[in-house]
């Protein structure tokens, strides 16, 4: 196999990603208009299930804790700011 095969494999995978990604974000978004109360957008029980979903996840599929415990941990913080944005923007309407 050549770099460029690879590089392209990479690309192929980048896409699929961030089109998941994008659907995250959606479902972030959505979760802003069912919760429409900031103190309910922080939810440290949540957090916990989903690393630990993630976790077992990983490892089912080989993908090293090193690389997704950062990733997501990274993507929760995100998540959350999202949301909170969202919120206002919610609320700002209204």
């Amino acid at each position: 196999m050549s770099m460029k095969k690879v590089r392209e494999e990479v690309d192929a995978i980048d896409k699929e990603l961030v089109i998941l990604l994008a659907k995250r974000q959606k479902c972030i978004e959505k979760a802003a208009l069912v919760k429409n109360d900031e103190s309910l957008i922080f939810d440290q029980e949540r957090i916990d299930q989903v690393l630990n979903n993630i976790k077992n996840l990983s490892k089912s599929y080989g993908l090293s804790s090193e690389i997704s415990d950062p990733i997501w941990r990274k993507l929760i913080e995100l998540s959350i700011e999202h949301e909170f944005t969202e919120l206002q923007k919610i609320q700002l309407r209204d």
